[in-house]
C-alpha cells in the first residue's frame, strides 16, 4: 500500500472515530434543546436558512453538477489540463454521493428533530442506527442528512484532481467540506437535522468518492472523447 493511501486510510479512520465519539456524546440532543423547545424551532422558516441556504443552495449544487457534465466534453479553464477520464470521474463521484446518501435516507425511518414530541412533533426519539428497522412514529427519512450532500457530494472530486491539479484538488476539497458543514449547520438551526446526520453524510460522501477513484484508477479515455488540442 502506497504512503499516500496509508495517509488517506489513517485520516478517514480518524474522522470515523471522531464521528462515532460525537454520536456517543449525546451532544446532538443537547444542542437541539438549546435551539428549540416544545413550541418547535424559532428559526425553522427563517428566510436565510430556508430560502437561501436550503432551496437556493440545492439549486446551485445541481447547477454545478450540470456544469461538470458539460465540462466532460467542453472543458474550460484549468479543467483543460485534466484528462477526460478524470473529468468523467468528477461527475460520477458527485452523482454517486448523491445516490448513496439518497438511498440510505429514503430507507431510514428516523425522523427529524422538528418531528420529535419533545419539540412539538409526534415522533419519539430513537437512534438513527435503528431507523432502518424501527419506526419512531414520525415522517422518517431524516438520516443521513440529504441537504449537506449539496456540498459534500463534491468532496470526491479531490481524487479526480489530485494527480494532475494538486493545488486545485486541495482547494476543491476544502470548499466542499466547508459548504457541507455550513449547509448542515443551517439545517440544524432550523431543526431539520442533528449535527451527527451532517457528519455522517460528509464521511459517506468522502468514502464514496474514494471508492469511485479505485474504479477509475488507471482508466483510459472514454471512447469517443479526445483531449483538447
Amino acid at each position: 500500500m502506497k504512503l499516500s493511501t496509508l495517509r488517506l486510510a489513517g485520516t478517514s479512520l480518524a474522522v470515523l472515530i471522531a464521528i462515532v465519539l460525537w454520536d456517543l456524546s449525546r451532544l446532538d440532543i443537547a444542542i437541539a434543546r438549546e435551539l428549540g423547545g416544545p413550541q418547535g424551532f424559532p428559526l425553522r422558516d427563517h428566510w436565510l436558512l430556508s430560502s437561501v441556504m436550503h432551496t437556493g443552495a440545492k439549486d446551485l449544487g445541481w447547477l454545478l453538477t450540470v456544469v461538470l457534465c458539460l465540462n466532460v466534453t467542453w472543458p474550460i479553464g484549468a479543467m483543460k489540463q485534466l484528462p477526460a477520464a478524470r473529468r468523467v470521474q468528477l461527475v460520477v463521484s458527485a452523482l454517486a454521493a448523491w445516490a448513496i446518501v439518497g438511498l440510505l435516507k429514503s430507507a431510514n425511518h428516523t425522523s427529524c428533530p422538528w418531528d420529535l414530541d419533545e419539540f412539538g412533533g409526534i415522533a419519539r426519539q430513537v437512534s438513527h442506527w435503528s431507523g432502518w428497522t424501527v419506526y419512531d412514529g414520525g415522517a422518517g427519512r431524516c438520516f443521513p442528512a440529504g441537504h449537506a450532500t449539496t456540498g459534500f457530494a463534491f468532496a470526491g472530486g479531490y481524487f479526480a484532481l489530485r494527480n494532475d491539479l494538486p493545488g486545485l484538488a486541495r482547494t476543491w476539497l476544502a470548499c466542499a467540506i466547508v459548504a457541507g458543514l455550513v449547509l448542515g449547520l443551517g439545517q440544524q438551526l432550523r431543526g431539520a437535522h442533528f449535527m451527527s446526520h451532517t457528519l455522517w453524510t460528509g464521511w459517506l460522501c468522502w468514502m464514496s468518492g474514494w471508492a469511485v477513484d479505485t474504479v477509475f484508477a488507471g482508466r483510459a479515455l472514454p471512447e469517443g472523447l479526445e483531449e483538447p488540442q
